[in-house]
């Protein structure tokens, strides 16, 4: 497993650490006790880092050192694709290469084709064209990303999809043989995500839990807030830390908060470790999604294991992650006016929500992270020639 950007073993929410982590972390764990032997390659960001440490049995977390040992921004990568490429052909070798995102694949190509080893790409994101309109709060993007990307989609030996939508994308934008491409969708921890039904004093919470960026839309959530009668729900929790480099739009919410004269009503509570943010979403009335863009929306599908509808946008693969109607809601639009009539309809509709949380449940309980992992190793073992 190869993440040249973000270390699996750090904790997700803050910086670049998210969604894409967890499946890495989880994906190596099952396959390990399906009986894998994996090694995750990251970037030092630490110079007391060790080498190598155990993460899991069967699943090593290897540093490699490509530019200062410190945390950087994501866009500073590009730059360290090939001195991390480098180091890679350095390495002994393994059976099969599972590439996360394209500075890591772009890296990992060579070394791959050196030691004769199937290369897997999981993209997790992928470039607007140049000729797209970005919507509001996507970043621009790295010049040669689109190119590269393109360049992987037609060279690695699979890609694996989180979702339908991801695979159009792959498929339609990049080119890729549709036959390459498998849809392989993330699972959840359900012993970490359940309900938890303790009863609370007041109206209680609604949640949001997202790395701080634009595109993962927290404006839309306290716009959305502002405009719900009090007597409904107490308070909006923001759970997750600043993206690298986004620090000011941390501070444009706070602004946002005092303009709106929300007060102490808006909790920024910071990036929580997973226990606690399972904690938080059992607790929440609902869970906010209002992101601009998601391959799929890990976030969606964990709150749904909690028994806690989602209201979230139609980006991409949350429209598969949560099932509208059945879940929670899925709204096209981005006025902040609509979404708040649609999160007052469920805070007035106990019965709707109890059937969503119900419906959640059933939906996460069939998305296992086992799962995943039977059916990443069945496209491994095709590309090795053993299935």
């Amino acid at each position: 497993m190869i993440s040249l950007h973000t270390s699996p073993g750090a904790s997700p929410g803050a910086g670049d650490v998210g969604g894409m982590n967890v499946v890495i972390r989880q994906l190596s764990d099952e396959l390990a006790r399906l009986g894998c032997a994996v090694e995750i390659l990251t970037r030092r960001t630490d110079p007391q880092a060790p080498d190598s440490i155990e993460l899991d049995p069967g699943v090593r977390l290897r540093h490699l050192d490509a530019g200062p040992p410190r945390v950087l921004a994501k866009n500073a990568h590009e730059s360290l694709v090939p001195e991390f490429a480098a180091a890679l052909r350095g390495l002994p070798g393994y059976d099969l290469v599972h590439a996360h995102h394209w500075y890591s694949g772009l890296a990992a190509r060579q070394a791959a084709a050196d030691w004769g080893a199937p290369l897997v790409q999981s993209l997790h994101s992928i470039a607007a064209a140049p000729h797209t309109p970005l919507s509001a709060g996507e970043r621009p993007e790295s010049p040669g990303r689109l190119a590269a990307e393109q360049a992987l989609a037609r060279r690695a030996d699979a890609l694996h999809a989180v979702s339908t939508a991801e695979r159009d994308t792959i498929v339609d934008r990049l080119g890729a043989d549709p036959a390459r491409v498998e849809v392989i969708p993330p699972g959840v921890d359900t012993r970490q995500f359940h309900p938890q039904r303790a009863e609370q004093g007041g109206p209680g919470y609604l949640l949001m839990a997202a790395r701080l960026e634009p595109l993962k839309g927290a404006d839309l959530a306290i716009e959305t807030f502002a405009r719900i009668d009090p007597a409904l729900v107490g308070e909006l929790i923001v759970c997750g830390g600043a993206t690298s480099g986004f620090e000011d739009y941390v501070t444009e919410l706070h602004h946002l908060v005092a303009d709106r004269g929300l007060g102490e009503r808006v909790r920024f509570v910071g990036a929580r470790d997973r226990d606690e943010l399972a904690r938080l979403m059992a607790g929440a009335r609902l869970f906010l999604n209002p992101s601009h863009s998601e391959t799929y929306g890990l976030t969606a599908l964990e709150a749904a294991a909690c028994g806690v509808p989602v209201v979230a946008s139609a980006a991409g693969g949350l429209v598969e992650a949560v099932r509208h109607g059945e879940t929670g809601l899925v709204l096209d639009s981005r006025d902040p006016q609509d979404w708040a009539e649609a999160v007052t309809g469920l805070l007035r509709d106990p019965d709707q929500v109890r059937r969503l949380g119900v419906g959640g449940l059933e939906h996460a309980r069939a998305h296992t992270w086992a799962l995943m992992a039977r059916r990443t190793l069945a496209s491994y073992r095709r590309l090795l020639g053993r299935g």
